[in-house]
C-alpha cells in the first residue's frame, strides 16, 4: 500500500505532480485483477469491523483492533496459508488507502478552527523541533551503535527517520474518545504539521547529500532553502484563506445542498492534496488544511456527508499498515536489536514534545504520547533510502530497513492505548464534545 504514499514524498520534492490513481477493472485490467481487488476489500473491511469490535470489548480504540487484523492478515503466509499475500502490496488497496488517510485527515480538519490553530502555532512548533531533534538524536546514536561500520549518511538517515509523526494515528484515537476539539488535540495536530514539514525537508536535505556524496556532486544550499519556503508558504496560504474566507460566501456555500456541498468539500480537499504535494509537503497536510478551511461550513452537514466515505476507506488504511509489516524481518538479530533500540528512541525522543507545551490547559504527557506513532513518512524514508546508493552500497541496508517497518508498527500499536489512558486521566470530569468526532458511530 505504501507506494502510492511514498511515491508522493520524492516527486513532490522534485516538483512532479501527484500522479492520478488507478482502478481496477481500467486501463487494460483484467477481469481477474478485480476480482482479486474486491476479495481483498471484503477481507480488509470484514477484518476491520471484526478487529474492532474486539479492541472495543477490550476497552481499547477501534484502530487498535483494525491494525491487529491487517498483521493477521499479512502474516498468513507464515502458518501456509498464501491465498492474500498479495493484499498488502496490491497497487489499488493501496490507492484506497491513500485516499482513506486524506478523508481522515479532512475530517479532522473540519473538526479544527483557523482560530484554535494559530492559538497554539507558537507551542506547536516549538513541540514539533524538540521532539524531532530529540528523536533525530536518539535514532543517529541507534544506527552508531548497531551499524558503526556503515558510513555518516547512514546514520544521518536513519537519526532523521525518525523525525515525523504519522498525524492519521493519533488523529483516529482522539476521534473516537471524542477529544477532537480538545487542546492536547489541537497541540498534537498542529505539531504534526509542522512534523511533516521538517521531516519532508530534512528527508531533501539527507537524501540530497547522500546522492551528491555518490556522484561526487556538492548539495545546493538553495534548493534547500527553496523546499523550505514553499513549504513555509504553503501552511501560510492555507490557514490564511481560512481566516479570510467572507461570510456571505460561506452562507451561499451552505445553502448548495448535499451534493454540491460534498462536491465542493472533496475537490477542496483532493486539490490541497496535491498542491502540499507540489509544494513539498506530504498530501495529509493538505487534506488537514483544507478540512481547517472548511470548518465554518461543516456545522452545514459537510462533515456529516464525509463520514460515511471515510469510514470505508479510513479502515482499509489501517488495515493495510498492519498488512504491510511481516514478521518475518525479525528473524535477523540485527534487525531485531535495531528494531528495539529505535523503537525506544522513538517513544522516548517525542516525550521532549512536553517541554514545549506552553501555559496551562494541555496535558504534557498526553501530547508526547500523541505524537509517538510513526507511519507515512518514515516508510517514504525507508523506500528512498534503499534506493540510494554510496560508495556502492545502499543508504540503507535490508536490516535496517526492515527495523523502520517494525518501528512503525510498534509505534502504531503502542500509542492508541497510551494515549487512551492519558487522555482519560487528563480530561477526567470534562464532557466530550457532541460535534464530528464524538463516540458512538
Amino acid at each position: 500500500m505504501w507506494r502510492a504514499l511514498s511515491s508522493f514524498a520524492p516527486m513532490a520534492v522534485a516538483g512532479a505532480p501527484i500522479p492520478a490513481l488507478r482502478v481496477a477493472g481500467g486501463g487494460g485490467a483484467s477481469a481477474g485483477d478485480a476480482a482479486r481487488v474486491v476479495l481483498y476489500l471484503a477481507v480488509i473491511l470484514a477484518g476491520a469491523w471484526l478487529g474492532g469490535k474486539a479492541a472495543a470489548r477490550l476497552g481499547q480504540p477501534p484502530v487498535l483492533g483494525e491494525l491487529a487484523a491487517g498483521l493477521l492478515v499479512g502474516n498468513l503466509p507464515l502458518a501456509g496459508i498464501h491465498g492474500l499475500a498479495g493484499l498488502a502490496a496490491d497497487r489499488t488497496v493501496g490507492d484506497l488507502a491513500a485516499l482513506g488517510v486524506l478523508l481522515l485527515l479532512f475530517e479532522v480538519g473540519l473538526a479544527s478552527t483557523v482560530r484554535d490553530m494559530l492559538r497554539v502555532a507558537p507551542s506547536a512548533v516549538l513541540v514539533a523541533v524538540l521532539g524531532a531533534g530529540a528523536s533525530f538524536a536518539l535514532g543517529w546514536l541507534a544506527a552508531r551503535w548497531f551499524f558503526p561500520g556503515a558510513g555518516p549518511y547512514t546514520h544521518l538517515f536513519v537519526g532523521a527517520m525518525l523525525t515525523a509523526t504519522s498525524v492519521g494515528i493519533s488523529a483516529r484515537v482522539l476521534r473516537d474518545l471524542g477529544w477532537s476539539r480538545s487542546p492536547e488535540a489541537r497541540l498534537i495536530l498542529g505539531a504534526a504539521v509542522v512534523d511533516d514539514v521538517l521531516g519532508l525537508v530534512l528527508l531533501a536535505v539527507v537524501s540530497g547529500a547522500a546522492a551528491a556524496a555518490g556522484t561526487g556532486r556538492g548539495l545546493s544550499a538553495g534548493a534547500v532553502f527553496q523546499t523550505l519556503a514553499k513549504a513555509l508558504l504553503f501552511l501560510a496560504a492555507s490557514l490564511a484563506l481560512g481566516a479570510a474566507m467572507p461570510r456571505p460566501l460561506l452562507r451561499t456555500v451552505r445553502q448548495l445542498g448535499s451534493h454540491a456541498l460534498l462536491a465542493l468539500g472533496l475537490a477542496l480537499c483532493f486539490f490541497l492534496a496535491w498542491l502540499a504535494g507540489l509544494a513539498g509537503l506530504a498530501p495529509l497536510v493538505g487534506a488537514f488544511a483544507a478540512g481547517v478551511v472548511l470548518e465554518e461550513v461543516a456545522s452545514g452537514g459537510l462533515a456529516e456527508l464525509v463520514r460515511p466515505i471515510s469510514s470505508f476507506l479510513a479502515p482499509v488504511f489501517f488495515v493495510s499498515l498492519g498488512a504491510s509489516t511481516s514478521l518475518a524481518a525479525l528473524a535477523s538479530p540485527d534487525a531485531l536489536g535495531l528494531a528495539a533500540a529505535l523503537t525506544a528512541a522513538a517513544v522516548l525522543g517525542k516525550q521532549a514534545c512536553a517541554a514545549g507545551v506552553l501555559g496551562a490547559g494541555a496535558d504534557r504527557f498526553a501530547v508526547g504520547l500523541g505524537m509517538v506513532p510513526r507511519g507515512e513518512v518514515q516508510l517514504v524514508y525507508a523506500n528512498v533510502g534503499l534506493g540510494l546508493v554510496v560508495a556502492g552500497q545502499p543508504v540503507l541496508t535490508p536490516a535496517a530497513h526492515s527495523s523502520a517497518v517494525v518501528v512503525v508498527l510498534a509505534t502504531t500499536l503502542l500509542a492508541p492505548p497510551a494515549l487512551r489512558w492519558r487522555m482519560a486521566r487528563a480530561r477526567r470530569g470534562l464532557a466530550p464534545e457532541a460535534g464530528p468526532g464524538s463516540p458512538g458511530r
